[in-house]
């Protein structure tokens, strides 16, 4: 690229060229076409940031044995679960002999929610905020409709993801080597790849807008009767898998 007025020579190698937008096509597939219409071999894998085990998390769980990841902060209130089911899940976690890693962002609004979510909860776990590279996202991961899902499942990790209103068509989580199948509209759970996707479907799910009041603090009725039950059916199916590979692993 030249050293100078580089993004006009960009703007001119890009703007000269269109590709028509498909609604209903998923995202990732959606943005490679732009890869195609500039002569770009696209790559239909999402990749994450590398990076090792930082010096805090050696440092304060060295032996933490399995672990799961549980990330309970989506980025809008429409998208949350409740803070009773994320409570049942982490007894039900630890009753498996899992010590539950609680994950979250540094917004201030969002460490309040998971002070007040986690504080309440009859059930420790252990706070890492914002302190897991990728690859330490393991044993099992399981959490909202949200940026943090998308990259543990990109890692290959087990991942349980939770969607409500989001149409999975568009926006379901991106398995680690690609998807061979779309997801489906609407079921109680789903499983492509190394990714379960539990919804509980109402007849207007997914709705494709912001919670049943349609702005971004709203509730949504699809997650707010999701139970810990179809939850922990769809941990469970990841576990077995996690279970599985690792007797593969040992045989070999």
């Amino acid at each position: 690229m030249p050293a100078e007025g580089g993004g006009s020579w960009w703007k001119r190698r890009v703007m000269h060229r269109h590709v028509a937008a498909d609604a209903q096509n998923h995202r990732v597939p959606e943005m490679l076409r732009l890869a195609t219409c500039l002569g770009i071999d696209p790559s239909a894998e999402v990749v994450c940031p590398g990076g090792g085990v930082p010096d805090r998390f050696t440092r304060h769980f060295t032996g933490l044995g399995r672990y799961a990841v549980v990330h309970a902060s989506p980025m809008f209130r429409y998208r949350r679960w409740t803070d009773g089911g994320w409570h049942e899940l982490a007894s039900a976690l630890t009753r498996r002999g899992l010590t539950v890693v609680a994950t979250g962002g540094a917004d201030l609004n969002e460490r309040a929610y998971l002070d007040e979510l986690w504080g309440a909860g009859a059930t420790p776990v252990a706070r890492l905020d914002g302190t897991l590279d990728w690859p330490q996202l393991t044993e099992v991961y399981v959490g909202t409709d949200t940026s943090v899902t998308h990259l543990a499942a990109a890692t290959g990790c087990p991942t349980v993801a939770l969607f409500g209103p989001t149409d999975p068509r568009l926006w379901g989580p991106w398995p680690a080597g690609g998807l061979r199948d779309t997801w489906n509209a609407a079921d109680r759970v789903q499983r492509r790849g190394n990714v379960w996707l539990v919804q509980h479907a109402l007849p207007c799910t997914p709705c494709q807008r912001e919670g049943c009041e349609r702005h971004l603090d709203s509730h949504a009725a699809c997650l707010d009767a999701m139970s810990a039950f179809e939850v922990r059916f769809a941990v469970d199916c990841a576990l077995g898998e996690t279970r599985e590979a690792r007797v593969e692993r040992r045989s070999a």
